[in-house]
């Protein structure tokens, strides 16, 4: 097999869906992943499966993403455009995605947006983003970034700190129609609400999750209530991504995620990383993230969710997370 061909097979078709593929489509990218993916190829060993055992999604065994830390997860052999790395403290080590096509994830999370809001060319897109700018290697930055970039809008951007300017821009759409998504994370965009009075009901405020140590962890229904309060609004938008995924599902304001064609999600048993559980009851985040076809598609994630047939919720993240699953490998690292 051409590993290189077959990866711009995966790109062009993932590209284009409009929905979830079928079973054969899925299969195929789990063979290729545990022929050519050597992380991924030995987990499967380790646990005894081979590619005929698998006849449903369910039966795929999803790599626990702590791999992401201590592996490259790459299948096929080729040079990554860009290396995204999560934030961490200088305790924690951080993982690292190496991405195989740039232009892939700026179209493809391009689409994943547009899907939700329409067109990016109609916003204004302004991005609170202080502490992924100040770290380097985001995979937000890079693809809000690209927002601003497709933006026909002059005055969208990135704000540090300069927050009294991010104020005065705020208004001025305000005061002509001007369609915004200000996009921030948690942190930022609570302490920009306490300092400035401004009425963004009007806005399309978007959080992307996280305290990242400036401020102590909240419930995302309470982060949402202090915000809607802060901006006087009716409602918060979320966004869910990680370095880890190439795909980002969105909430337009009830806490309820959507996912993109190139996703599909799973509530796992907690004490069993190869069960389920039922809708409504909490479990962990397992998913199939298609877009990353160059790397690994199966992977469970340290969030906890109930899952609807609309979408999921997340609840939080697993105590421990590192020790938890079926990790074989992660010991000998």
């Amino acid at each position: 097999m051409d590993v290189a061909l077959k990866l711009d097979y995966f790109r062009n078709q993932i590209l284009g869906l409009d929905k979830f593929p079928d079973l054969d489509f899925v299969l195929e990218v789990f063979e290729f992943q545990a022929q050519f993916n050597p992380v991924y190829k030995e987990y499967l060993n380790l646990l005894g499966v081979t590619s005929g055992d698998i006849t449903r999604l369910e039966d795929i065994p999803f790599l626990p993403i702590s791999f992401f830390k201590n592996h490259a997860i790459k299948t096929g052999t080729w040079p990554a455009e860009q290396v995204f790395s999560s934030s961490g403290t200088t305790s924690s080590q951080t993982s690292k995605h190496e991405l195989y096509s740039s232009s892939f994830y700026q179209a493809h999370s391009q689409r994943c947006f547009e899907e939700r809001y329409g067109s990016l060319a109609d916003y204004c897109v302004l991005a609170l983003l202080p502490n992924y700018l100040e770290r380097g290697g985001s995979s937000l930055v890079f693809m809000v970034d690209h927002f601003i970039r497709t933006s026909t809008d002059q005055d969208s951007g990135f704000f540090l700190y300069d927050w009294a300017q991010l104020a005065e821009r705020l208004k001025r759409k305000i005061a002509t129609g001007q369609k915004t998504l200000l996009i921030g994370v948690s942190f930022a965009l609570l302490d920009f609400a306490e300092q400035f009075d401004l009425d963004l009901s009007d806005i399309v405020i978007m959080e992307t999750g996280g305290m990242k140590g400036r401020r102590k962890e909240i419930p995302r229904a309470v982060l949402h209530q202090q915000l809607q309060t802060g901006f006087k609004c009716s409602k918060i938008h979320s966004e869910y991504g990680m370095t880890e995924l190439l795909s980002q599902a969105y909430s337009t304001g009830d806490g309820l995620f959507k996912t993109p064609p190139s996703m599909q999600i799973f509530a796992g048993d907690i004490t069993d990383p190869f069960s389920y559980v039922k809708a409504g009851k909490t479990g962990v985040l397992r998913l199939i993230d298609l877009a990353n076809f160059a790397s690994i598609s199966f992977i469970e994630t340290a969030d906890l969710i109930q899952q609807s047939s609309e979408g999921f919720y997340v609840l939080g993240r697993m105590d421990n997370a590192l020790m938890r699953g079926c990790n074989l490998m992660y010991e000998s690292a």
